[in-house]
């Protein structure tokens, strides 16, 4: 019997980090500048400060967790070896949602750029054709995928290195380097709001563990690829907020909220700017749907080898191409649902899938490390008890300002789960009971 062909170990680390780069898109930075400017009250330096700091301690744990399992199902995996299946099997469920979800607002956020540019070609067109380069990408396998998002994550560095230069160029002569730190005018709890619209800009570097067993040495190179787009991330947020800052010390009025990216770029760089910017922008949508599609397949293979879904169907890897074909061409499939669907609906599931993942990974380091394996020294208990355990409170934090929708919509995922799940699980029961039957019966005739 032929045996079934298995994902290969081709990636390095500087792919899987641009992979997570990609996903994480670094012009995000731009895309949700207005709404995270007024939360924050304009003060998007600290704001990234405190978001920095509240999502480091959630990469801690999913660092702590890639160590200790060298797989790809992520979140999914982590929790059903360090706490119990049942939940690993909700929490990767809920995965399931964020990541089903994440090329749904690609292809919807292409469309609408590109509509907008292009008014005479419908922004269905540009869905549909987006969605199936994203497939056709993906089908050609994942160091194909992690060059090209390469190529374009620097593109996007490169952008925002000149929007920080050009910035430099206009700094006002009143302005000292520590006053955009040291301003008291601001509340606290305003800064921290618009943290909590921040923190959504750091979502995309666990999606690399997905990718495990592609990785060389994975479990060594996916904790310090966490690491290390944790840390570029920060440096690409951080430093333009501050110039900006510098800058532009005055309170700005934006004309457009959803607009308010494009706006500060004119108003820096102007027109051409302007254009650069649209034209990079649409490069980086394009990358952080090729990681999407890459990262669910995978999550959805494991799923598939364990039999949570059909493995016949989604565990399949094609021979050839290494790559999970079939679970590539369904989530295309899904991705479709951006022609029907709202981008606020689609960012709302997103939000609720990360979150959740994100809290039951603090908790799986502390069943692995501090309960299982009993790791209670004073520098273990800090490290597998504490800092986990102020990231789960830190997203319980962030969980709690999702709104209604959001947790109307994620909770019902999840109801659909239990009962997917039950029904799964009172087939395979079944099953077990006919097979069983068949070999009485069978043991029968042989003794008579």
């Amino acid at each position: 019997m032929k045996e079934q062909a298995k994902l290969q170990q081709n990636l390095s680390l500087h792919h899987i980090v641009f992979l997570g780069l990609a996903w994480m898109t670094p012009m995000i930075y731009f895309s949700i500048y207005g709404i995270a400017y007024e939360a924050a009250g304009g003060m998007l330096t600290q704001a990234y400060l405190f978001a920095f700091i509240a999502i480091m301690f959630t990469a801690y744990s999913y660092s702590m967790m890639a160590r200790a399992h060298s797989t790809s199902g992520s979140a999914y995996s982590y929790v059903k070896k360090a706490i119990h299946p049942y939940l690993g099997f909700l929490v990767g469920w809920a995965l399931l949602l964020d990541y089903l979800f994440s090329p749904i607002i690609a292809c919807l956020t292409f469309g609408i750029y590109m509509h907008a540019q292009f008014p005479a070609i419908p922004a269905y067109m540009w869905m549909i054709g987006l969605n199936l380069l994203m497939t056709a990408v993906n089908i050609k396998g994942a160091t194909f995928s992690a060059n090209l998002s390469k190529l374009f994550v620097l593109l996007q560095m490169c952008f925002i290195a000149l929007f920080c230069i050009l910035l430099i160029r206009n700094f006002s002569m009143h302005t000292t380097a520590l006053e955009p730190l040291l301003q008291t005018q601001v509340p606290i709890t305003t800064i921290l709001t618009g943290a909590s619209i921040i923190c959504f800009s750091f979502l995309g570097f666990d999606s690399i563990t997905t990718m495990t067993e592609e990785t060389k040495d994975a479990h060594k190179n996916i904790p310090r690829a966490i690491g290390i787009i944790i840390g570029v991330a920060s440096v690409l947020y951080i430093t333009p907020s501050y110039l900006t800052q510098l800058a532009l010390p005055k309170a700005i009025a934006f004309v457009n909220l959803d607009a308010a990216g494009l706006e500060i770029v004119q108003k820096v760089g102007g027109a051409a700017l302007g254009s650069v910017f649209i034209i990079v922008l649409l490069f980086a949508i394009f990358t952080q749907g090729i990681s999407s599609v890459s990262s669910v397949s995978r999550l959805m293979y494991v799923m598939g080898r364990e039999s949570i879904l059909p493995s016949r169907c989604f565990s399949y890897v094609h021979p050839k191409l290494n790559t999970p074909i079939v679970n590539i061409l369904i989530v295309g499939m899904v991705s479709l649902l951006a022609l029907v669907i709202s981008l606020d609906a689609a960012v709302k599931f997103v939000n609720f899938g990360a979150l959740t993942a994100f809290f039951f990974v603090n908790l799986a380091v502390i069943g692995h490390y501090y309960i299982k394996l009993r790791q209670r020294s004073t520098v273990e208990t800090i490290k597998f008890l504490i800092i986990p355990g102020i990231g789960a409170i830190i997203i319980l934090w962030l969980f709690a300002l999702l709104s209604k929708d959001a947790l109307l919509m994620g909770f019902g995922w999840l109801l659909f789960g239990i009962i997917y799940h039950a029904y799964r699980t009172q087939g395979n029961t079944f099953k077990s009971m006919i097979l069983r039957s068949k070999i009485r019966l069978e043991r029968s005739k042989s003794a008579l």
